[in-house]
């Protein structure tokens, strides 16, 4: 016998349960979703991310990028964006609409510096020498001395959830006021 669909609200919470063991299980495939941003240009650039943290109260997710990524100037310039997470294993699709932020300096940036710092691999991404992207003719692993970690803060505006299921396919708009059903 077949379980009954689960209500809205269990949607919204089993949602954001998920995200948090993504932002804490290196394994969890919503770990590294998909940003999508505005180009400068105009063009659509989208590159994977990792998922630091998820707060379902606030409705926020956290990234951590280096300071002088062409993603922070993006978001800086149009500051909505995209994300695109996938889950072979719970068969699920969940599109994010959100306002982000950027901070490059003060308490929150020095404590996750401090953490991200006990991890020399950790550490090395955000210590370059040069700016991501930046054309370099020795391999690109030179060394700086300064950390150039930038905290990255999505604000939901909204949740496309997608359910891939041989019994049928559900797909809800999840808002703040519950889960508008839409055709999968």
């Amino acid at each position: 016998m077949s379980q009954p669909p689960p209500t809205d609200q269990a949607i919204h919470v089993r949602v954001w349960q998920e995200l948090q063991r993504a932002s804490q299980d290196r394994d969890h495939e919503w770990r590294t979703p998909v940003l999508s941003t505005s180009g400068l240009d105009g063009s659509v650039q989208s590159r994977t991310v990792v998922l630091r943290r998820a707060d379902g109260d606030a409705h926020e997710l956290v990234f951590y990028t280096d300071s002088r990524s062409p993603k922070v100037a993006q978001l800086r310039a149009a500051p909505m964006a995209s994300l695109v997470f996938w889950s072979a294993r719970l068969s699920w699709q969940l599109r994010v609409q959100a306002a982000f932020s950027v901070q490059v300096s003060g308490a929150p940036v020095d404590a996750a510096w401090l953490a991200v710092s006990v991890s020399a691999a950790a550490a090395a991404d955000y210590l370059g020498a040069e700016a991501p992207g930046a054309r370099c003719s020795d391999g690109g692993v030179a060394s700086g001395d300064r950390h150039h970690l930038a905290i990255l803060t999505a604000r939901v505006r909204s949740m496309d959830w997608l359910e891939l299921s041989s019994h049928g396919h559900r797909r809800g708009l999840l808002s703040g006021e519950g889960v508008d059903w839409l055709v999968p």
